[in-house]
């Protein structure tokens, strides 16, 4: 015991200073995806046929990507001649609808925070009943990881909590295969109301990478209405918070406006 203490005394302060402070992020984060239009010309759509999901389309002579598919691979931004596509380190990807997950060449509308009503109920308190809906365990490390010392969630007063009869929402990761999808109905169903719903990656969102199998629904919404969309594959942690914190309404105003 004496040896635990030591060592947590000489590592000193191991909580991330977000949202108080901009985000570390590693050197490989991918973030919101940014298209340069004067640099793409018409006709050219070599981004899109490397996606390996379809997530890039043309809309009224722009390129959009849609960030509930993009896995971030990096794929499109490679396979560009003329540079007009690259992923920035913007961690602020999390979108209340579906909609706002279209990423382009303007600037990303951030998540708005929940209603006045809903906010009082959770703003300061939210207990979530994670649900693993078939996901490969990325987006579950990535999630539970939230729970160390190192983000400690817990000091935003959000707990997640073993029964969905004790929780004010569900998180879901995984793409919803047909073997979880009753199980899935059933944990939404035991939440007392008024309940929110996140789903977190690019699975959870619209499928992922097994898109249109026969044995998956293609995404949470498929089964239970979604408050918050968090793309990635996976997301990382720090993304993850953001979306959090902003449905709650709990970010700096500075941070809210413009991200960290």
């Amino acid at each position: 015991m004496i040896r635990a203490l030591l060592e947590r005394i000489r590592q000193k302060h191991r909580t991330v200073g977000y949202p108080a402070a901009p985000p570390t992020l590693p050197d490989r984060f991918r973030g919101l995806p940014k298209l340069e239009p004067g640099k793409c010309p018409d006709g050219c759509f070599e981004c899109a046929a490397a996606c390996p999901v379809g997530a890039i389309t043309r809309e009224d002579g722009q390129v959009r990507i849609n960030m509930g598919k993009c896995l971030f691979c990096g794929n499109c931004a490679a396979a560009c001649p003329h540079g007009a596509l690259h992923f920035t380190r913007d961690h602020r990807l999390a979108a209340r609808t579906r909609g706002e997950l279209m990423a382009g060449a303007g600037e990303p509308q951030l998540a708005a925070a929940l209603d006045a009503r809903m906010k009082s109920l959770f703003g300061r308190s939210l207990k979530l009943r994670q649900v693993c809906a078939g996901g490969c365990n990325a987006c579950e490390a990535d999630t539970n990881v939230l729970s160390t010392v190192v983000f400690d969630l817990g000091r935003f007063g959000i707990q997640f909590v073993a029964s969905p009869r004790h929780a004010d929402g569900l998180l879901i990761t995984g793409p919803v295969t047909e073997n979880m999808a009753l199980a899935l109905k059933k944990t939404y169903d035991a939440l007392p109301e008024p309940r929110i719903v996140i789903a977190v990656g690019a699975c959870a969102i619209s499928g992922g990478a097994y898109a249109g199998h026969d044995e998956v629904r293609n995404g949470a919404d498929a089964i239970v209405p979604v408050d918050l969309y968090i793309p990635g594959c996976p997301p990382h942690p720090i993304t993850i918070l953001d979306g959090l914190l902003r449905l709650l309404g709990r970010l700096p105003e500075d941070i809210q406006a413009s991200g960290a």
